[in-house]
């Protein structure tokens, strides 16, 4: 009997059908409500996730970047420093081309030193020793090394001033080249031949020029916050960050670099402030004794950092594919625009003449 009842339900069942009943509720402050959540749900959706974060797009960030830069300027001499060469070449102390360079601005020199013993100075022991205890001067005796003599004297400017008056005019070009492998997105931050720009006229200006690449060092240290005169006297190291955060989605012209800058070492208290290495010049006197003249070089350490990131449409790199078609129609301009036609943003600031 049980059984049959059983049976008879589930048939019942398999044949029933069920639909969810609907209630209209006659209420302002539940329909306010209701469909103000809605609204906040949907604002959600296409403001921060659509328009903020641009969910839709695929974002590219690696970044491939190349870097060369070239430093011109004229220093100077003073009676007591080396005489500058004829065609300005021995004015530079940085090698051209890298992302990384140092601009001598002071120097304490120690001239003509040969191997021999003296007596060791205050502050180190630049040589080895030898167990005796030597006049110093007049009234101060101390122990006797072996090395070059005489020793260096860091703590004082023997006469060599510093000369961050006029490196403070040196001009700095940057060539920065970029690609994004994922989208073959390439780009440099020079004007395009024939744009009627005129590069080697124009300085870089955080509002009139922003897209200039030659830039004067002194406004690199002025936009890091930093006084130049203060920086060249101990050292440090100011970073140049150029930034490639780019839309392709709109039209290429728009993808520009920004430039930033900065001071990359600390300006707490340490045993070593600043920044400042040692070289030295060898050569040989006509005895044949060999001498030295050892520089200790205070100067201005330059980063150049590239960072950035490009983002386009699911839907529009998926129809152009990975390949050739894809690499073309992200790269070149669109149609009826002019591949020389340099971005209606791009104002040059001139200023006297430079050859580059």
């Amino acid at each position: 009997m049980s059984l049959s009842r059983s049976r008879t339900r589930w048939v019942s069942d398999f044949f029933s059908y069920e639909t969810t009943k609907s209630v209209v509720v006659k209420s302002w402050v539940v329909g306010v409500v209701n469909r103000g959540v809605q609204l906040l749900i949907l604002a959600y959706f296409i403001g921060w996730v659509f328009l903020h974060e641009k969910a839709y797009q695929v974002r590219d960030t690696a970044i491939e970047s190349s870097v060369v830069t070239k430093v011109k300027g004229v220093r100077g001499a003073t009676p007591t420093s080396l005489p500058p060469s004829p065609d300005g070449s021995g004015d530079s102390d940085v090698p051209q081309g890298t992302s990384v360079f140092v601009v001598v601005t002071k120097q304490i020199r120690t001239e003509d030193q040969a191997q021999g013993v003296c007596p060791e100075v205050r502050g180190g022991v630049p040589g080895l020793l030898t167990g005796r205890c030597v006049p110093y001067n007049a009234t101060l005796r101390t122990c006797e090394i072996q090395g070059w003599c005489p020793p260096e004297v860091d703590t004082v400017d023997v006469g060599h001033a510093p000369c961050h008056v006029l490196t403070e005019n040196f001009t700095l070009l940057i060539k920065n080249s970029i690609r994004f492998p994922l989208f073959g997105f390439e780009k440099t931050n020079l004007p395009p031949p024939g744009s009627g720009a005129e590069l080697g006229r124009c300085r870089f200006h955080p509002q009139l020029q922003p897209l200039c690449p030659i830039l004067r060092l002194g406004d690199v240290a002025r936009l890091a916050g930093q006084d130049f005169p203060a920086l060249a006297a101990t050292g440090g190291v100011l970073g140049i960050k150029i930034g490639w955060v780019c839309d392709l989605d709109r039209a290429w012209e728009r993808c520009l670099p920004r430039y930033s800058f900065t001071r990359l070492d600390s300006l707490a208290r340490t045993p070593a402030p600043g920044y400042n290495f040692r070289h030295a010049r060898y050569y040989r006197w006509p005895d044949g004794s060999e001498r030295r003249t050892l520089v200790k070089a205070f100067g201005i350490r330059f980063d150049v950092l590239v960072y950035g990131s490009v983002r386009v449409g699911q839907g529009l790199w998926g129809h152009m594919g990975v390949g050739d078609s894809g690499q073309q129609g992200l790269c070149s301009p669109r149609p009826g625009s002019s591949a020389s036609s340099p971005p209606s943003s791009t104002r040059w600031l001139l200023s006297p003449p430079s050859v580059w």
